[in-house]
């Protein structure tokens, strides 16, 4: 008997030791609505799920005695619970309430656990879609303008964004902070080609929102990073069963239809889900130019869940063109100048130059000059994720990109002659001494008068395809002990990216106005012969300037833990990183297409490839290292700081094959940073306010301008940086449903070491030590006020771009630039029943509200402009411009 007793005494404490409880239950809002994907954890482990299509929700833990489960979702108050884990099926029913603080938002992006930014101990801000619905944005700058810490220059138009993030210098695009949807980067290798990761994808209403993080962990995950992260999260049919249709007109021709729906595919029962989302669009501006924006994008997911795990294929199809707007121009107060017509010049692009054309050596040339940035295209991405166990967690993800890429960039006011003159004066200055001279109008349609304005520009064709693979695979186990938790991941990210960096540039006459007419001028010279100066508008066939190949693969590992010990939390991380790859570059030569004798060399010669390639191997190998810590100190304010050393891989467009060296020097760029800071989160106010220091050392950065009438590669210079900053961002309630929200950083930068190599005369010297860092300003901030009681909803914002220098040499200081934005909509409630909500919100929305005209940028291609001069060159912000909007959900 006592052998039995003993035994069943043996079995039941081996029972207990590893008894598990099963936690169940339901999440819904106040009204009864199911609520899908919210996070459900007990607080201070990492036991927890998120609930299904259903609003259902079922979970094991470990751990046992009185816990507390926390249910937190966007844009509602995070729920909290006692309960009593004792072995036996738990059930909870969860209702949230609207309203929650923005801290309380889950994290999804670099980081390998459910958790809140106010839990996380880096700095992260997010966007929810419905947010970036009522913004009507016109590009990627009006979005991600708001976060803090984030330069966002938007003046030339919906694509090609230059992204600063703070702290280092303006790399341009998105060098230090590659943008990825569903957590790959649109373009895994940064700058391959020089285009922007924005030219591949636009947003669409078929994302959850945006989330941004800066620093620490970004260098870890995935792709990995430098500065930061930006992450675009897709609606998938489990979380989101909707239909959605947003239809936006503005001022200057916009008509755009975007939509949404996704829901279950099958019966009741079944477990596999759909999302398709898309655009089509037409827009004559923002800043007319005769030559439309237009086009399509379609994405859709397709996701199935199984007991342990899901797997969801995501695919992309684009067919868009948007037109760019680049530097121009402007009066020495760096105002828009008066044209012919008397109105203010905004652009110089000419809708005369479609189907632009002319004869190479290697046969006919079609500019796609009218197409601007067009991309066509797309990715197939497959999404797996499997539990072994509930403490042990595989995710991969596998994506494979084809693009087929045309940049057209049209440099107004770029040439010999790049300032408007009168069509008189400009004669003196080409064919001095002239004993006649014709000028008409392209078409025939009337003579140029002697006192019309001309002027000089540039276009330049930038075909770009692009080919890329990637695919990360991670593995996460939990160690749960009595003193707190371990989350484990270890993971390798792969990738290649193949791309083509090919030019073809031509020069233009045209008179100094919107949407110009093109000039066709011919004279006789002093030594009575005949001469065409220009033909078609075009007075120099250049031809191709580039015929480059590049290709650049990448493997990474990495291996980090997320640890949480009661009111202690710690991520450590460490990666590892190798690169290899290629640059052929190929030969240009000039060959007489031409051989009429009136023609100047400049439209009767046209360089072009001779078939020939110098070629050059780079390759390296760096690491990184992550190291975070935040501290509850009370239930409403946490302490944090983390620390970074990390690198960047630069750009192998930047490293020129030499005859004869088969591999070319090349090493990474090594970046530190440390933050420290405090997170509060109340009912009331929520935000953060931190320190941070960031230095660079051993950047390579390349200059361009233009020698002989093309643009080639000035100067390449080694320079390293520092910065000391201070930021803050907060979202107040001033009553229930009317907030300031906003935020301020504040940088002290600097250059300490900056050698430029003349790369056309040769020779280096030792320039702008001390200056300050070009075109990022030291102060950003903004604010704005925003309603919301779910009819009428209300905003009013402010983004404020401190003053800034145009170039490291700091000769050029531009004036701060302020955009205010003003919108409001109602949303008509179109049916009650509680298993169907339909409603139509109809808004509008004014961008740049009092039509601020400071200039973004000077020209970056003349860093020895002059800031006194008579005309100065550079690019204004886009003008004010109006949206309304029809947003129909059912």
């Amino acid at each position: 008997m006592k052998k039995i007793l003993l035994t069943l005494t043996c079995i039941i404490s081996i029972s207990a030791m590893f008894a598990q409880t099963v936690v169940k239950g339901s999440v819904k809002d106040n009204l009864g609505n199911i609520i899908p994907n919210a996070s459900v954890i007990i607080k201070g482990t990492t036991s927890g799920g998120s609930s299904d299509f259903d609003g259902n929700f079922n979970f094991t833990t470990k751990s046992t005695g009185k816990q507390t489960i926390q249910v937190s979702y966007i844009g509602y108050k995070t729920f909290e619970k006692l309960i009593n884990l004792d072995g036996t099926t738990l059930t909870v029913s969860v209702v949230l309430e609207e309203g929650g603080a923005q801290l309380d938002e889950i994290v999804l992006t670099a980081s390998s656990t459910f958790r809140s930014q106010k839990e996380t101990p880096m700095s992260i801000s997010s966007i929810k879609q419905k947010e970036i619905t009522k913004l009507s944005a016109n590009s990627q700058a009006d979005i991600i303008r708001s976060i803090p810490g984030i330069t966002a220059e938007g003046g030339g138009g919906e694509t090609a964004t230059n992204v600063f993030v703070r702290g280092l210098p303006s790399g341009g695009q998105y060098v230090f902070n590659p943008l990825q949807y569903d957590g790959m980067p649109l373009m895994s290798t940064f700058g391959l080609n020089s285009s922007a990761h924005d030219v591949y994808a636009r947003p669409d209403v078929g994302f959850k929102g945006v989330e941004f993080v800066r620093g620490g962990a970004a260098v870890l995950y995935g792709a990995g990073s430098v500065a930061g992260i930006i992450n675009y999260t897709s609606k998938t049919g489990d979380s989101n069963s909707e239909n959605l249709i947003n239809v936006e007109w503005a001022d200057k021709g916009r008509l755009k239809t975007d939509f949404y729906t996704g829901g279950k595919l099958g019966g009741e029962d079944s477990n596999t889900y759909y999302a398709f989302t898309g655009f089509v669009r037409k827009d004559d501006g923002p800043i007319e130019t005769g030559m439309p924006t237009k086009g399509v994008q379609f994405r859709a997911n397709i996701k199935k869940k199984f007991e342990n795990g899901s797997f969801t294929v995501h695919g992309q199809m684009i067919n868009d063109n948007a037109q760019f707007f680049m530097p121009l121009p402007l009066d020495g107060d760096r105002n828009r100048i008066a044209g012919n017509d008397g109105e203010a010049v905004s652009q110089l692009l000419s809708g005369q130059l479609a189907n632009t054309s002319f004869l190479t050596a290697g046969g006919a040339y079609e500019s796609p000059i009218e197409d601007g940035v067009s991309t066509q295209g797309g990715y197939v991405m497959a999404d797996f994720n499997y539990n072994f166990a509930d403490d042990l967690k595989f995710k991969s993800k596998v994506k494979y990109a084809s693009y087929k890429h045309n940049f057209a960039l049209y440099v107004g006011g770029n040439g010999t002659y790049n300032n408007p003159l009168t069509l008189g004066n400009y004669i003196e200055n080409v064919a001095p001494g002239n004993l006649s001279y014709t000028a008409q109008y392209q078409g025939g349609i009337g003579a140029v008068n002697a006192n019309d304005l001309v002027v000089e520009n540039l276009h330049v064709d930038r075909l770009r395809p692009m080919t890329d693979y990637s695919g990360e695979a991670s593995l996460t186990k939990i160690i749960d002990s009595d003193a707190g938790s371990h989350n484990i991941t270890a993971g390798v990210y792969l990738a290649r990216t193949e791309a083509e960096d090919v030019n073809y540039q031509y020069r233009v006459l045209s008179e100094f106005n919107n949407n110009p007419r093109l000039v066709n001028l011919s004279y006789v010279d002093a030594g009575g012969n005949n001469v065409t100066y220009s033909e078609g508008g075009l007075y120099n066939r250049i031809g191709m300037t580039s015929n480059n190949f590049l290709s650049q693969s990448k493997t990474a590992f990495y291996i980090t833990d997320e640890m949480v010990f009661d009111k202690w939390r710690f991520d450590a991380g460490v990666r590892i990183e190798s690169t290899k790859g290629t640059f052929s570059k190929g030969n240009i030569v000039g060959t007489t297409v031409y051989d009429d004798a009136t023609l100047t060399s400049d439209l009767a010669n046209v360089q072009y490839a001779d078939g020939s390639f110098l070629r050059a191997d780079v390759e390296a190998t760096d690491w990184a290292l992550s190291l975070a810590a935040l501290h509850n100190l009370t239930d409403n304010v946490n302490l944090y700081a983390n620390f970074s050393r990390g690198f960047f891989f630069p750009q192998i467009r930047g490293f020129a094959p030499v005859a004869g060296i088969p591999n070319t020097n090349y090493d990474s760029e090594k970046i530190t940073q440390f933050e420290v800071g405090a997170k509060l989160g109340t009912e009331k106010l929520s935000g953060s306010l931190a320190t941070y220091y960031v230095s660079l050392k051993d950047r390579i950065k390349i200059t361009q301008g233009f020698v002989n009438g093309s643009l080639v590669d000035l100067t390449r210079s080694e320079q390293s940086t520092s910065t000391l900053g201070l930021e803050a961002n907060w979202s107040y309630k001033l009553t229930k449903n009317f907030d300031f929200r906003g935020s301020a950083t504040y940088q002290n930068h600097e250059i300490t070491k900056n050698t430029d190599e003349d790369l056309v005369a040769g020779g280096s010297t030792e320039v702008n030590v001390g200056n300050e860092l070009a075109r990022q300003p030291n102060f950003l901030t903004s604010m704005g006020l925003h309603f919301d009681n779910s009819s009428f909803d209300g905003q009013f914002t402010l983004n404020h771009t401190g003053s800034k220098f145009t170039a490291d040499n700091n000769n050029v200081e531009l004036d701060a630039i302020n955009i205010f934005r003003i919108g409001a909509g109602y949303t008509f409630s179109l049916n009650n029943d509680e298993d169907r909500n339909e409603d139509l919100r109809i808004g509008f929305s004014v961008f740049n509200l009092f039509d601020d005209s400071g200039v973004t940028e000077g020209d970056p291609r003349n860093i020895n402009q002059a800031g006194d001069a008579e005309f100065f060159f550079g690019r204004p912000i886009l003008p004010r411009r109006m949206f309304l909007t029809a947003t129909f959900n059912f």
